[in-house]
C-alpha cells in the first residue's frame, strides 16, 4: 500500500535526491508547504515572505519502508538543530519541518523528535517544526528530479552528493540495488 510523507530539511533538490536512493520509494516530488500564500512560486518562496518551506513529498510502499524509516533517513541527511537554515541556505524556507498527513504520523514524528532530544545525539536541541500538512504545492517542473537532470551542478555536488552517500552507507539494506 502506498503512503505519503512530507518533510523539509533545506534545499529540496538535495532531500529529493537522497530519498530517490531508497527501495520502496515510488515517487519524490519537490514543492512548498507550511506557509500562508496560495500557489507560491520558487521566487516567492525564496523571498521568505510566503511562510512556506521547501519540502519533498515522498510516496512509498509501506510494505518496504515504514514512516519511522522515512523519519530516520530524514533526520540522518540534515541537521535538525539548525533554525531556519541548512548549510549555506538561510531563511525560514529552509527550516527543518515534518508535515504529518494524519494524527498517527503526527504522534510518530513527535515521539521521534522527543527520542532524538533524549538520546542527546546532537549538541543542540532539535528545532524541527511539526505542523499538520494543509496544502502541498508542487514546485515548478525544472525543480523536479533536479539532481538527476543536473548531476554536475556545483551546488548539488557539494550538498546533495554527501546526502546520497550517507543514505547509501547508513541505509545500505534499504538502498536501491
Amino acid at each position: 500500500m502506498t503512503e505519503t510523507a512530507t518533510v523539509g530539511g533545506g534545499c529540496f533538490w538535495c532531500v529529493e535526491a537522497a530519498f530517490e536512493e531508497l527501495s520502496g520509494v515510488e515517487d519524490v516530488t519537490s514543492g512548498y508547504a507550511g506557509g500562508h500564500a496560495e500557489d507560491p512560486t520558487y521566487r516567492e518562496v525564496c523571498s521568505g515572505n510566503t511562510g512556506h518551506a521547501e519540502v519533498v513529498q515522498i510516496e512509498y510502499d509501506e510494505d518496504v519502508l515504514s514512516y519511522d524509516d522515512v523519519l530516520e533517513v530524514f533526520f540522518t541527511i540534515h541537521d535538525p538543530t539548525q533554525l531556519n537554515r541548512q548549510g549555506p541556505d538561510v531563511g525560514s524556507q529552509y527550516r527543518s519541518i515534518v508535515l504529518p498527513h494524519d494524527e498517527q504520523q503526527r504522534e510518530i514524528a513527535e515521539a521521534y523528535v522527543e527520542a532524538l532530544d533524549e538520546e542527546g545525539g546532537y549538541d543542540d536541541e532539535v528545532v524541527t517544526e511539526i505542523q499538520p500538512l494543509s496544502t502541498f504545492y508542487r514546485a515548478e517542473e525544472k525543480h523536479q528530479n533536479y539532481f538527476a537532470k543536473n548531476p554536475n551542478d556545483a551546488y548539488c555536488s557539494m550538498h546533495a552528493t554527501p546526502k546520497i552517500d550517507k543514505v547509501r552507507e547508513k541505509f545500505e539494506q534499504k538502498a536501491q540495488a
